[in-house]
């Protein structure tokens, strides 16, 4: 029997919402182990004086499967 955990992670990006997307998941394996799947919860765009994007954000549920 295996058992999953979900863990909950904000991560962000200068670029795009896909690559905010990547760079949660990449620094989530660097503590994580068995990553399963993600879900992206919640996305969010900062904004400077003058309206333009200057930050994508997404908040991401990661499954891993705890070892036995």
């Amino acid at each position: 029997m295996s058992v999953a955990k979900v863990s909950e992670i904000i991560a962000s990006s200068p670029k795009s919402f896909e690559d905010a997307i990547k760079q949660g998941i990449v620094r989530a394996q660097k503590t994580l182990k068995n990553l399963k799947s993600a879900w992206i919860e919640n996305q969010q765009v900062k904004l400077d004086d003058k309206g333009q994007i200057t930050e994508y954000r997404v908040q991401l549920k990661i499954t891993f499967v705890l070892e036995e």
